[in-house]
């Protein structure tokens, strides 16, 4: 089993996509997935965005998120995206943890695999 480490930069549909196809594929396999969303990448993460984010061709976001996190994938958002992006905690998806980078860091020292988008 590895572990994968991805890093989300940004919020628009060329960075949300590729994490949750390749984390869900990989937890799919029985890899350990931590997805982390820099205060770039956090607004993605508030109720209600992905299911606006619809691609010609591509997967459903809320599917892939749902399967992600039953499959046991964790998905971390950095906590000065509340402050730097003006969201408060309750604003984000069930499911997801608010932590700091630090926490981010330890959670992935043994990554084996590492995406960023």
């Amino acid at each position: 089993m590895a572990k994968v480490a991805i890093t989300v930069n940004g919020s628009e549909p060329g960075n949300v996509f590729p994490p949750f196809i390749l984390g869900s594929s990989a937890a799919a396999t029985g890899d350990e997935v931590i997805l982390f969303f820099t205060p770039g990448g956090a607004p993605s993460m508030v109720k209600g965005v992905i299911e606006q984010m619809k691609v010609k061709g591509l997967p459903d976001l809320v599917e892939l998120y749902n399967g992600l996190r039953s499959l046991g994938g964790k998905i971390m958002v950095c906590e000065l995206a509340l402050e730097a992006k003006g969201i408060k905690e309750e604003e984000f998806r069930e499911g997801v943890e608010i932590v700091g980078a630090t926490t981010f860091i330890n959670a992935i020292k043994d990554a084996t695999i590492t995406f960023s988008f």
